[in-house]
């Protein structure tokens, strides 16, 4: 993708983060998926990095070889015209230029980015993810829509003044979104989408408030992370049970 188009499918990616109004990702973990989310009218393709890992074998947790993940991305970028947009876990032990540079050249143009290293499950230093965020926009301009988790809440550190400050400073660094995953309390996401000050991603689960409801809190993107792949591969395992036992797996 040439420089001025990824800057373009970029901006229109970003003009879909309205709060109140939340960008909807079912995120996908193949070609075939991507193509059948934006068939279903979808605007943008996001990528579950839980997912594609475990469609290439490998577990969740940046066991991947960043080789492999990136060459996922290509093909579902290929396979779709809309923009598309990555999770790249902590960023595979990469410099931010060189990961800005990789999602480039698989054609990406947004990417979600942890702030706890998937080996020690511990929390990177706020300063030290402001940083590498800010490499990351400025190597890539604003042909990169970058998505910065916050990750209090998934560690069980759910101080909600610890993660406004983690996004706020990601959000200054450059961010255009921030992602407290499993979050899902109404008057926490309320809080905290008041006190960031910028776009906030929810993980849709089956316990979060509904997308309506996310949307009256003021969210602007909601993901589905693996939990679609989940779905679907228990629904494939029913199948493969049936045919074990003899039955007809498209029936009951």
């Amino acid at each position: 993708m040439t420089t001025d188009r990824a800057a373009t499918s970029a901006a229109a990616l970003r003009r879909l983060h309205v709060p109140g109004d939340p960008l909807i990702l079912p995120n996908v973990w193949d070609a075939a998926s991507a193509r059948a989310v934006q068939e279903a009218g979808f605007p943008v393709v996001a990528t579950g990095s839980a997912a594609v890992s475990r469609v290439l074998g490998y577990a969740d947790g940046e066991s991947t070889p960043v080789g492999e993940m990136m060459a996922a991305v290509a093909r579902i970028v290929r396979a779709v015209d809309v923009p598309v947009t990555a999770d790249v876990e902590r960023g595979y032990g990469l410099a931010p230029g060189e990961l800005a540079e990789r999602l480039a050249e698989a054609g990406a143009v947004g990417c979600n980015v942890e702030d706890s290293d998937p080996r020690t499950k511990e929390l990177v230093d706020a300063g030290a993810q402001a940083d590498y965020l800010a490499a990351m926009r400025a190597a890539a301009g604003d042909a990169l829509v970058i998505n910065a988790r916050v990750d209090t809440y998934v560690l069980g550190r759910g101080d909600r003044a610890a993660a406004v400050e983690r996004g706020r400073r990601y959000l200054e660094a450059g961010a255009d979104c921030v992602y407290p995953i499993m979050l899902e309390d109404e008057g926490e996401i309320a809080a905290l989408v008041a006190e960031v000050g910028g776009p906030v991603n929810i993980l849709f689960r089956p316990k979060a408030p509904s997308y309506a409801r996310l949307a009256e809190l003021g969210v602007a993107r909601i993901s589905f992370g693996g939990g679609l792949h989940q779905a679907t591969h228990t629904y494939a395992q029913r199948l493969f049970t049936a045919i074990a036992q003899g039955r007809d797996p498209y029936t009951n």
